[in-house]
């Protein structure tokens, strides 16, 4: 990778999100290389490792933040809001309450979809057929939310495309 490349950090617990090196690393290293950019792992046990983490990535040049759905990160999102917007690195959030708190905006799943779809599930479990039967599900609903006063704090534009398909942008 050239000096000039973007790098873009992935955290996540291993201990609390245990599947996230294996599953999801690959699949962001490769999405990152595609867009020109470096992926790097940032697994953290801590709160401690979390703020010494996102200072090293405030320090790289154009670098930005993916934060994993995690319940370790969920649980320490105050921390890691303020830490990014103290360091004014750019980052993205997989719950809408991460941008509530003041994160810049999150992509995730619909989780009420899920668990209405759930729901189904086990009442077709409950009414007699077989688990093994029944076809594995993905979510098909995804939300995205903005937090305008965020991108403004990092003097960062939002482009027009991306509040036209936003769920909701919260100012």
């Amino acid at each position: 990778m050239s000096p000039e490349t973007h790098k873009v950090a992935l955290l996540f617990n291993p201990s609390t999100a245990p599947t996230a090196g294996e599953y999801y690393l690959p699949s962001f290293q490769e999405a990152a290389r595609s867009l020109g950019m470096e992926a790097i792992p940032s697994p953290v046990h801590s709160p401690e490792e979390i703020e010494s983490t996102l200072a090293a990535i405030a320090k790289e040049s154009g670098g930005g933040l993916v934060v994993m759905p995690d319940t370790f990160l969920v649980v320490n999102r105050s921390q890691i809001i303020k830490s990014v917007t103290q360091n004014r690195t750019p980052a993205i959030y997989p719950y809408r309450y991460f941008v509530a708190d003041g994160g810049m905006f999150s992509y995730g799943v619909n989780t009420p979809d899920i668990l209405r779809r759930s729901a189904e599930y086990i009442s077709r479990i409950i009414k007699g057929e077989k688990p093994a039967d029944l076809p594995v599900q993905v979510p098909v609903k995804f939300e995205l939310f903005i937090n305008r006063r965020a991108f403004q704090a990092l003097g960062l534009t939002i482009p027009q495309t991306l509040l036209a398909t936003a769920d909701e942008v919260i100012e």
